[in-house]
C-alpha cells in the first residue's frame, strides 16, 4: 500500500465585498463592509478582497478601514493595469500588515478588439496583443513598489487564446507577479475544459513553487463551483469565491459549496482549506441581510432546506440513521440541526418523533385523530411548525363537556359597495335542532358575531377580541382570543387557524359553549336548593 501524499492547502480568496458588492442592488454601506470583512476573518479566509479604491472615495475608505480593523487575513485591493489605479490601491492599504494589490487586464480577442479599439493601443490585433502584454507587465511592476504580494489576473482568459495567453502569463511571472488568476469572467466554460486552461496554462510557463495559480468563475452556466473545482484538481491553488455566491450578473462560486466540497470529498481533491465551517450559516444570514439578497431555501449548505426532509421515506430513513440521506451534519455548517420539517408529505414517524422531541406526551388512543388533523391542517399550510403542533395536540388534551352549540357552517360575503353580511347554520345539541340566521355588521367579523348571537339567543356582552400571528408566513396560523360577559363572570374562547374568520367564529362558539354551560349549571343548582328547600318545608309541615 503506498503512502498517502499530504495535503495540500487550497487558499480561500474571498472577493464578497468587490466582486460580491458588483451585483445590481448589492451595495453595502462602508460599516456594513467592515462589520462582513471581521465575519470573514472569523470564518478564515485567507484573502479579503476589500474592494476597488480608484472607483470612489467610498471604496478607497471601505478598504483604508478593513486593513486597518481586520487582521489575519492578507486584504487586498483590486486595480486596473493602470497607473492612476495601482497608485491608489497601494495607497489605501497603506500600514496594512499583510496587503496585496490585485491588477487586471483583458486577454481575450473579444475583448481586446472592443476595449482596445482606438489605435493608440495598435493597428491590428497582433500590435494589440503586445500593448496590453506591455501594460499588464507595467502593472505589475508598479504594484511591486507597494507590496511584494501582487496578483495578475487575465480578463476573459476563459475565452483567450492559449498560446497568447501563456505568453502574457509568463511576462507578469518575470516581473514579480506571485499569483496568477485565470478567471472564467463571463461564466463560458465547462468543468473539462476550464481544467484543461489551467493546466495547459501551467504547462506552458516556467515559475517558482512560490507562484500561486488561481481560479475565478461566474455562474451564467450555472457551473461556477463545478469549475472552480476543476481548477482545483488541474493544479489551481487559491480559489476566488463568494458568500452566497453573489456577483456579477448570474454570480460568482459560492465559497461555503467550494469549502464544504472540499472537506466533504477530501478523499477525491486531497486538499484542505482553513475555513471553520461552523460560521457558514452565520457568515450567509449577514451577507444576506446587509446585500438585500435573500438566500434561496433549496440553496446548498446554508438554504433554509439544505439538511431538512419532509417527504415520509426520507424522514424515516434520516432518523434512523443521518447518513442515508445527509453527506454532512447541519451543525457542522452552523445550520439548526433540526432535520425533521413537517408537511404534507410527512409520516407519522417523522410527525410523532418531532411532538417527542417536544416534550409532549400523547396516548396512543389519541395517535389517529391527531395524525388525520395533521394531514387536514398541512393540506392548508405549507409548513407545520412546532407551534402548529403544541396547539393542535393541545386540542386532544383539553377535558371538554359536551357543547351546547356546534357551527355547521358559516358563509361571509364582502365587497366593494355593499354590506358585510353573514349567514350561519348552527345545532343546538341539547334540542337536536338547526338554526339558520344571518346579519350584517360593520365587517365580516362583526356581521358574523351577530349572525351567531341571533341563532344561540344567548344574552351576553363582548368584552374582548383580540387576534395575532402564532406563526411567520403568508400562510401564518392565527390565533383567536375572545372573552364575552354576564354580569360579573367573564368567559374565554380560543381557536387557531390559517384562516382568520373561520378561527373568529369557533373561538365565539368556544366562548359562548362556556356560557352556556355556567347557565345550565346554575339553573342546576338552582334546582337542586329548590328542591332541598321545598323537602325541608313538607317536612316542617308534618
Amino acid at each position: 500500500m503506498s503512502k498517502q501524499q499530504p495535503m495540500d492547502s487550497i487558499i480561500i480568496f474571498d472577493t464578497t465585498l468587490r466582486d460580491g458588492e458588483q451585483a445590481p442592488g448589492g451595495a453595502m454601506t462602508i460599516p456594513e463592509k467592515v462589520e462582513i470583512a471581521h465575519h470573514l476573518q472569523r470564518l478564515g479566509v485567507d484573502v479579503i478582497e476589500a474592494g476597488f479604491p480608484i472607483s470612489s472615495p467610498a471604496q478607497f475608505e471601505a478598504v483604508r478601514r478593513i486593513v486597518s480593523e481586520v487582521h489575519g487575513p492578507t486584504i487586498c485591493a483590486l486595480a486596473r493595469a493602470k497607473p492612476d489605479d495601482i497608485d491608489a490601491a497601494g495607497k489605501a492599504l497603506e500600514g496594512g500588515a499583510k496587503t496585496r494589490i490585485h491588477t487586471f487586464i483583458a486577454t481575450s480577442d473579444i475583448h481586446l478588439n472592443a476595449k482596445f479599439a482606438d489605435e493608440r493601443y495598435g493597428k491590428t490585433l497582433s500590435d494589440k496583443r503586445q500593448v496590453v502584454k506591455k501594460m499588464a507587465v507595467d502593472a505589475v511592476l508598479r504594484a511591486k513598489a507597494f507590496t511584494p504580494d501582487v496578483e495578475f489576473s487575465a480578463e476573459d482568459a476563459g475565452r483567450t487564446e492559449t498560446a497568447y495567453l501563456c505568453e502574457v502569463v509568463q511576462a507578469v511571472i518575470d516581473a514579480g507577479a506571485t499569483t496568477i488568476n485565470l478567471p472564467d469572467t463571463t461564466g463560458y466554460c465547462i468543468p473539462d475544459e476550464y481544467g484543461r486552461l489551467i493546466r495547459e496554462v501551467m504547462d506552458g510557463c516556467t515559475f517558482s513553487e512560490s507562484v500561486i495559480f488561481s481560479t475565478h468563475c461566474h455562474d451564467d452556466l450555472g457551473l461556477a463551483v463545478a469549475n472552480s473545482l476543476s481548477g482545483v484538481q488541474a493544479g489551481a491553488r487559491q480559489v476566488e469565491c463568494t458568500i452566497n455566491g453573489i456577483g456579477e450578473r448570474a454570480g460568482n462560486a459560492a465559497l461555503e459549496e467550494i469549502a464544504m466540497a472540499l472537506v466533504v470529498r477530501a478523499d477525491h481533491f486531497n486538499v484542505k482549506t482553513q475555513i471553520n465551517p461552523s460560521f457558514l450559516t452565520d457568515t450567509s444570514k449577514l451577507v444576506s441581510t446587509f446585500s438585500g439578497f435573500v438566500v434561496q431555501h433549496n440553496k446548498a449548505i446554508v438554504g433554509k432546506n439544505a439538511f431538512s426532509h419532509e417527504a415520509g421515506i426520507h424522514q424515516d430513513g434520516v432518523l434512523k440513521s443521518r447518513e442515508t440521506y445527509e453527506i454532512m451534519r447541519a451543525e457542522d455548517v452552523g445550520q439548526d440541526s433540526q432535520a425533521i420539517r413537517l408537511g404534507r408529505h410527512s409520516g407519522r414517524h417523522g410527525l410523532f418523533n418531532r411532538i417527542a422531541q417536544l416534550g409532549v406526551k400523547i396516548t396512543d388512543a389519541n395517535k389517529d385523530q391527531i395524525y388525520n388533523d395533521f394531514v387536514a391542517l398541512a393540506d392548508r399550510k405549507k409548513e407545520i411548525n412546532d407551534t402548529d403542533l403544541l396547539n393542535l395536540v393541545h386540542e386532544h388534551k383539553q377535558v371538554k363537556t359536551q357543547p351546547h352549540y356546534k357551527l355547521e357552517s358559516f358563509h361571509c360575503s364582502v365587497g366593494t359597495g355593499q354590506e358585510p353580511k353573514a349567514t350561519v347554520v348552527i345545532r343546538d345539541m341539547r334540542k337536536d335542532e338547526v338554526i339558520e340566521k344571518s346579519a350584517t355588521g360593520d365587517g365580516p367579523i362583526d356581521a358574523l358575531f351577530r349572525a351567531i348571537d341571533h341563532a344561540v339567543n344567548e344574552g351576553h356582552d363582548l368584552v374582548n377580541y383580540s387576534i395575532r400571528s402564532v406563526t411567520e408566513g403568508a400562510d401564518a396560523f392565527g390565533e383567536v382570543s375572545i372573552l364575552i360577559g354576564l354580569g360579573g363572570p367573564l368567559f374565554a374562547g380560543k381557536a387557531s387557524s390559517t384562516d382568520v374568520i373561520h378561527a373568529s367564529a369557533e373561538a365565539y362558539m368556544n366562548a359562548l359553549n362556556s356560557l352556556a354551560a355556567h347557565r345550565a349549571e346554575e339553573e342546576s343548582i338552582q334546582f337542586v336548593n329548590s328542591g332541598i328547600m321545598q323537602a325541608f318545608g313538607s317536612g316542617a309541615s308534618e
